[in-house]
């Protein structure tokens, strides 16, 4: 069987993807046990990260398009329920706890964005070496005239 380096690139992309998000979900899991109505908050993440295992496993396996199109289910899931929560109040719905808790609003939601974006620029780094000596020779230039 012989694979084209697209395909194991795809293949790898999209269970790097869900890998991510297993993680996530079964790292923040502790934090949600005490959000709880029949079935806590904290196991809901622990199945979320178990799908999104699951999932992984499949894409890196078969390669088919139906493993494809459950791992963006997994991930739309994922990407949805923060959303959803985020944005709009459910409230607590049949057996399932209400998520607009202190740790949905604190933890999931702020770190979202600083995964994506990566680590901030501190004060030694190559952007602000940059711009100190753009300013620098701005400075030099107008003491020249």
């Amino acid at each position: 069987m012989t694979f084209r380096a697209g395909e194991i690139f795809l293949r790898l992309v999209t269970a790097a993807g869900l890998a991510i998000d297993a993680y996530v979900h079964a790292d923040l899991a502790n934090t949600y046990d005490p959000v709880a109505g029949t079935i806590s908050q904290g196991t809901l993440f622990r199945i979320e990260a178990g799908v999104s295992s699951f999932a992984a496993l499949v894409v890196i396996v078969t390669g088919f398009r139906l493993a494809y199109a459950f791992a963006f289910m997994v991930a739309a899931s994922a990407l949805g329920g923060i959303l959803l929560y985020r944005y709009v109040n459910v409230g607590a719905m049949a057996s399932l706890p209400s998520s607009k808790s202190r740790a949905m609003s604190c933890t999931s939601m702020a770190s979202i964005p600083k995964r994506m974006r990566g680590p901030r620029p501190t004060s030694g780094s190559v952007i602000d070496t940059v711009l100190r000596r753009r300013s620098l020779r701005a400075s030099t230039t107008l003491a020249r005239l």
